[in-house]
């Protein structure tokens, strides 16, 4: 029980710094979350702070995920349950953070993190097209649903262990729950493009 709660409590408060307000407060003085979408994540630092900081808070949070899972593993002795549980210990510390009054950001990056560690492939794929339809689009919020429905397709299509099926649904009902506000925008034609002037 030891080996299981452990981790996931510390990937919890791993996951619940915020870089991107930390980043922020450094960089501009500000809090984040009361400026552009109001999220506290990586395309949110991109529309405020430029693309130097939003590359350094994305690549911060795809850190903690990976991270997360590392530590679930080395406590566990390798269970792929306790790595998957880590990992989405460390997700659900970015969406609400102890740190920071429970008001995070979405989670998407460290989703990124933890899939890339536990399911590379799959996720490597469903990047893929998440990718190719951003840059079509311009829609980051589409870009990252669609990331999180597909993995969770080609970890089935892939037969891969059922924790890792099972980790990413819960990721993906994450990622929609964050995301309600987005799509109702999308749905309107009213959500922000990659690339438009910061609010």
């Amino acid at each position: 029980m030891f080996e299981a709660v452990l981790p996931i409590i510390i990937s919890y408060l791993l996951g619940s710094v915020a870089f991107s307000i930390l980043v922020a407060r450094w960089v501009k003085g500000i809090d984040i979350r009361q400026h552009g979408s109001g999220n506290a994540g990586a395309t949110n630092t991109l529309r405020i702070l430029g693309k130097g900081p939003a590359l350094f808070v994305f690549l911060l949070d795809v850190g903690k995920g990976v991270l997360a899972v590392f530590i679930g593993s080395w406590f566990s002795g390798g269970s792929i349950w306790v790595m998957v549980l880590s990992g989405l210990a460390s997700i659900v510390g970015h969406n609400w953070p102890i740190w920071f009054g429970f008001k995070g950001g979405k989670g998407i990056a460290t989703t990124v993190g933890v899939m890339l560690t536990v399911a590379f492939i799959p996720a490597l794929y469903a990047g893929i097209a998440a990718i190719v339809l951003i840059v079509i689009t311009r829609y980051v919020s589409l870009g990252s649903l669609v990331f999180a429905a597909l993995t969770p397709v080609f970890v089935l299509l892939l037969d891969k262990p059922l924790p890792l099926l099972w980790g990413s649904l819960v990721l993906c009902a994450f990622a929609f729950l964050r995301h309600r506000t987005n799509i109702a925008k999308l749905l309107q034609g009213k959500e922000n493009k990659l690339g438009a002037k910061r609010m």
